[in-house]
């Protein structure tokens, strides 16, 4: 999320074990329904949580009840294994890279199916990617699809946070084309922390100084998807990746996914798009639906972020 964030409203009084448990139960049984609907169709869903203990005590479990996910990626879990596992439920095959420091950051992949193989390395030996990089390969109908779940740093201009945020772009930027070789169903999804495009934030003019949309950060995303400006932008510029959610929703403010808890930055929609699923062309071609999540009002949030929901044909 942006550095300019504050600490969330308070949770609601639920308990969570409770909330965990129905919301199992409903999953279950949502996710049966769907697969004998359509058995092509992979669902992948991804969300800062903010907290995911957190986020359950204000009504996340609810959501994903609903939501009949296949995948999930969570970014700042700031919490245990254990957690995750007694919040989400025996039906979902957890994976968690926590971060070096406890209760910050932490990304996860949960799945109703489990991952063949998966990978927390990234950059050289000595960079602490702990927490911020998680990728797995899952087999889906034959087909090879590796999920990344990435959260990368917030930063803060001329201090040591933006050096280690440029740090992890770099190794992002890297890593990148491997994945690509690797697998050409892949999909790299989360809180990357940089609105790309002038369409991304609301108010850009008053933030291209500011760390999330610094010149320097953008380029990075030019380099992955193309710039703004180019003619092949999203369709084999740079890298060749395709920012699924620009594709889907074409050229419109948004749709945003972080909204500030301060002020009326919700209500009035005066929010980011920092949220994304990077896909490879092979999997962004399948794409057959996108959307963003966002409360119906203020206090029925349970993260300063949306879900970022994507169905891909498989």
């Amino acid at each position: 999320m942006p550095s300019a964030s504050t600490a969330a409203s308070e949770p609601a009084t639920s308990d969570p074990a409770s909330s965990a448990a129905s919301a199992a139960s409903a999953a279950s049984a949502a996710s049966a329904a769907s697969v004998a609907a359509d058995p092509t169709r992979l669902r992948i869903a991804s969300v800062n949580v903010n907290g995911v203990r957190a986020a359950y005590r204000k009504g996340m479990g609810d959501w994903l009840a609903e939501r009949d996910v296949d995948i999930l990626a969570l970014q700042e879990v700031r919490a245990s294994t254990e957690d995750l596992e007694g919040l989400l439920g025996p039906e979902w095959n957890i994976l968690h890279d926590a971060a070096t420091a406890k209760g910050r950051a932490g990304v996860a992949l949960a799945s109703r199916s489990s991952a063949t193989i998966h990978r927390v390395e990234l950059g050289a030996t000595e960079f602490d990617s702990a927490g911020r990089w998680l990728e797995a390969d899952y087999l889906v109908n034959g087909k090879v699809v590796t999920v990344v779940s990435t959260y990368v740093h917030s930063g803060e201009v001329a201090t040591p946070k933006q050096v280690e945020k440029f740090k992890f772009l770099d190794a992002m930027l890297a890593r990148l084309p491997e994945l690509a070789a690797h697998s050409e169903r892949a999909v790299v999804l989360g809180d990357l922390n940089v609105g790309h495009r002038k369409l991304d934030i609301k108010n850009w003019r008053g933030n291209v100084k500011r760390a999330g949309f610094l010149p320097e950060e953008r380029a990075y995303f030019d380099r992955i998807v193309g710039a703004e400006d180019a003619p092949d932008y999203n369709a084999g510029a740079g890298l060749g990746w395709v920012d699924v959610g620009r594709k889907w929703a074409g050229d419109v403010d948004g749709p945003f996914t972080w909204w500030s808890w301060r002020g009326q930055a919700f209500d009035n929609d005066t929010g980011w798009r920092i949220d994304y699923q990077l896909a490879t062309p092979a999997l962004a071609a399948s794409v057959t639906d996108y959307a963003v999540d966002r409360a119906a009002a203020y206090d029925q949030r349970w993260s300063d972020h949306t879900p970022v929901v994507v169905d891909y044909s498989l």
